[in-house]
């Protein structure tokens, strides 16, 4: 990218090192990423085999990962052939609900599962013959009513043998970490509370959105914090949470994650040459970069001060910086899960400094510009008892690859030639302006010593 202010005709290139030579763009202000294709989403517990079961069932228990007290049954009592247990939803709207770990807002979501009528051997016909009707929803997604299939016959006190049906539910999400959530509908006053639908077997797979590389590292978005299945207000308790020195682990993902080059700036001065021969000369530049991430800019943007327990190494003061890389355990929780991952270190700021030997042609420019390598990681803070989960993307310069330092001469502006023409200061000469010189004063004589108030002695110096 040019410098705003030097017209594109006869500017001339020199690259200061010789890798940057070799080296092609990692990613351009306007690039976007193509979207990969499926992808496996991790559905916790999604054959709510967790916490352990004694016995066939039913019982009613919180299911690990899972909100909602539900009756579980295991393969056996419900009729399964495969290793997953079944979630009896109860009835009067009870829900069965977990958040989709990592999946991103805009992402295609698809969710595999089983449905079958209930087991229960508190059942009579009428509560089964027409199947059972419950509802499975998302963050974003359609509420789709479904009914099992009929389990014609039953006989009260006899437990069923299950009717289970292969199920395909699919959704764009609306937010990250999007909720799904299965409702019962069973809201028969006479039917036993677990005689109702029944769930097992959920898988789901994704197609990620494309990650869009031209989003400025100073707008990041808004970082999120969960408790389990639920969205914290804010983000301290989360913060708090992973303050503690090995409270929280950095978990990054490295689809979302990338480096790239960012938008070039002109460094030290820009030389004019106005004389009408070339000019030489060396100069030393000194350039830094430093990090952003979303975490700040999130209590910036609304327009809150920032905790301490969130603070990073991303204020751009590298006093201070220096002390929140020692002090703070976020900042150690993502250096090492950055270095783990990628196989080398971490840095939240570089500082160089340049010798340019420079040679200006009459009427040209020179100045230098910097193209500074960075990267983008995005990922989660999440506590050792998987309970608190944090978002948070962090941008900063990177080793990866090397800066681009473009060494640039080109013609002056307008305004730069209107500088270069004009009068130098003097001043007017009110007696004798056009009369000849007078004399030859070869500095001969011995000069007087100033007798005015103030007035420094010269030293006579010959001239000739």
């Amino acid at each position: 990218m040019r410098h705003p202010f030097r017209p594109p005709l006869g500017a001339a290139l020199t690259l200061l090192t010789a890798t940057a030579v070799l080296l092609p763009p990692l990613a351009t202000a306007t690039a976007t990423a193509a979207a990969p294709g499926e992808q496996p989403v991790a559905v916790l517990n999604g054959d709510f085999a967790e916490p352990a079961m004694k016995g066939d069932g039913p019982t009613t228990v919180t299911i690990d990962n899972w909100t909602g007290a539900n009756q579980r049954y295991s393969p056996a009592a419900s009729g399964r052939t495969g290793t997953s247990h079944a979630v009896a939803l109860q009835k009067d709207g009870n829900t069965l609900r977990q958040r989709l770990r990592g999946v991103r807002a805009g992402a295609r979501v698809t969710v595999t599962y089983e449905d079958s009528p209930a087991v229960s051997k508190e059942c009579v016909a009428a509560d089964v013959d027409s199947g059972q009707p419950y509802t499975v929803e998302s963050s974003g997604g359609p509420v789709q009513a479904v009914t099992t299939a009929p389990d014609t016959g039953r006989v009260k006190g006899t437990p069923g043998t299950g009717k289970w049906t292969s199920r395909t539910y699919a959704f764009t999400a609306g937010e990250s970490d999007p909720a799904l959530t299965f409702t019962s509908k069973v809201t028969g006053t006479k039917t036993h509370l677990t005689c109702t639908p029944m769930i097992a077997a959920i898988r789901a797979v994704e197609v990620p959105p494309a990650v869009d590389q031209t989003v400025d590292r100073t707008a990041l978005g808004t970082s999120e914090a969960f408790k389990g299945n639920e969205r914290e207000k804010s983000l301290h308790n989360a913060a708090a949470a992973c303050n503690g020195e090995n409270a929280c682990t950095f978990r990054p993902d490295k689809r979302t994650s990338f480096r790239y080059y960012g938008q070039a700036r002109v460094i030290g001065e820009t030389f004019i040459n106005c004389t009408r021969n070339p000019l030489e000369h060396t100069r030393v530049l000194n350039y830094s970069e430093r990090s952003h991430d979303s975490i700040a800019q999130t209590y910036s943007n609304a327009n809150l001060a920032l905790e301490e327990v969130a603070r990073l190494p991303t204020t751009g003061d590298r006093a201070e910086d220096v002390k929140r890389v020692k002090a703070r355990p976020m900042a150690t929780q993502f250096s090492l899960a950055y270095e783990k991952t990628w196989q080398r270190p971490w840095q939240w700021f570089s500082s160089d400094q340049r010798q340019i030997n420079e040679k200006i042609q009459p009427g040209e420019v020179s100045w230098v510009e910097l193209q500074p390598s960075r990267e983008r990681v995005e990922g989660w803070f999440v506590s050792n008892k998987e309970d608190y989960r944090l978002h948070a993307v962090i941008d900063g310069p990177s080793r990866a690859v090397p800066d681009r330092l473009m060494q640039r001469t080109g013609p002056m502006t307008e305004s730069e030639k209107q500088r270069c023409v004009a009068d130098r200061p003097t001043t007017t000469t009110p007696v004798g302006a056009g009369t000849p010189a007078s004399s030859a004063d070869k500095g001969l004589q011995e000069i007087p010593t100033p007798t005015a108030p103030g007035s420094r002695a010269a030293t006579a110096v010959p001239l000739g």
